[in-house]
């Protein structure tokens, strides 16, 4: 349907720009999975009242609430879409964050108050009156939440959209927690066994479960969580082609929401080289990034002496040291500053969260093993931690 249906209304998709195409393809989706939950919540409703169950008639609201769901996440996605502006220079992006959050607190919220009724109905037990009717209703309601299952995550990872990635968690929670409530009618089909309230708690644990992963991934984009390592590997691949780059290191990746990064990081250059020729390739990679990933690169430019022996050979010695302390702690930005009576070693060591040491301790540490691989030699050290 959707394949169908972009055909139709998005015949040229492919020559919009990306935020109107994100905006495009989210409508659509938005808009189909309206439609389709409140047919949902008709006919279950329908099924509920015939029947008496408890479980099919909060299945059946819970259908109505991921229509409201979707029509939050539509909102969320025209809103994202809106040009930056002076008091939000990186645009609205982070709004699709705080629709897709929105929706998880409403999948939690269903899941909670399903969860009292299924309580109430085990206290207050009532006949379920299935019928074939009922059953074929809610193996259709299964097979349609697959389906939205299926076009909600495509189409999010498309176009990279965390308000229909928590759409298609939440259909395929709602997809297992229908197929509960039909093996429940089934039974009461077949037995005089009264299992409706058993099966509307498990349904309303896989509802809240749905709800609180999607919201604790959400919230992490929020919180500023690392960057794939997918894409951490394509910078650093781009950037190390160009033969003017030493090295890198302070990678930094920015995100202001989908499809609105900001990368920055540190190149190191042959300090040997001629400067504006260095600055050229520097604003080369910055385009090439730009082109390649859809964002705004800025890159700091790092001479470095690479053809000193002596500075190469100290600066393995410094390597060597600080991986006694931890096999995962990097240097960058060395130098050496020699002086009457001593050599200041200069740099910056960057190291992994899981030393769990102060910044004091950690520069203690280093200090001390440098100073017994490099004699006469005083450690002037910054500490970083890791961004990717």
């Amino acid at each position: 349907m959707i394949t169908v249906l972009s055909r139709i209304f998005l015949k040229n998709a492919d020559s919009m720009s990306e935020s109107k195409r994100r905006s495009a393809y989210g409508t659509l989706c938005c808009c189909v999975g309206i439609f389709l939950n409140v047919i949902l919540f008709g006919i279950k409703c329908f099924a509920g009242i015939i029947s008496g169950s408890v479980a099919i008639a909060a299945d059946a609201f819970n259908n109505l609430s991921d229509a409201g769901s979707s029509a939050i996440t539509l909102a969320g996605i025209q809103l994202a879409n809106r040009k930056p502006d002076p008091d939000h220079p990186f645009g609205h992006g982070r709004i699709e964050y705080l629709s897709a959050l929105a929706v998880s607190v409403v999948i939690v919220v269903v899941g909670f108050e399903l969860l009292t009724s299924s309580v109430d109905k085990i206290r207050n037990p009532e006949s379920v009156d299935a019928s074939i009717v009922t059953i074929v209703i809610l193996a259709v309601s299964v097979l349609v939440k697959g389906y939205m299952f299926f076009y909600n995550r495509r189409i999010g990872q498309k176009i990279n959209s965390a308000g229909m990635k928590a759409t298609a968690a939440d259909c395929i929670g709602d997809s297992i927690a229908t197929v509960v409530v039909l093996i429940s009618t089934v039974i009461s089909y077949f037995t005089d066994v009264q299992i409706d309230g058993w099966c509307g708690i498990v349904v309303s644990l896989f509802i809240m479960y749905a709800g609180f992963s999607s919201a604790k991934e959400i919230v992490n984009s929020l919180l500023g969580s690392a960057p794939e390592q997918e894409l951490v590997e394509k910078i650093s691949s781009l950037v190390l082609s160009y033969s003017e780059v030493v090295g890198i290191h302070d990678l930094i990746v920015h995100d202001y929401g989908p499809a609105r990064l900001v990368v920055s990081l540190h190149a190191e250059v042959d300090g040997s080289q001629d400067i504006f020729m260095l600055h050229d390739a520097i604003d080369n990679i910055e385009q090439h990034l730009a082109r390649e990933l859809n964002c705004l690169a800025v890159i700091h430019m790092d001479p470095i002496e690479t053809d000193n022996e002596l500075v190469t050979e100290m600066k393995n010695r410094v390597v060597l040291a600080v991986t006694e302390i931890d096999k995962n702690i990097t240097i960058h930005d060395f130098r050496m500053v020699p002086g009457n009576t001593h050599t200041n070693l200069i740099f910056d060591a960057v190291v992994p969260f899981s030393l769990k040491l102060n910044e004091n301790e950690i520069k203690k540490e280093i200090c001390s093993v440098v100073s017994q691989k490099c004699e006469n030699c005083n450690c002037v050290v910054t500490i970083d931690r890791p961004f990717v």
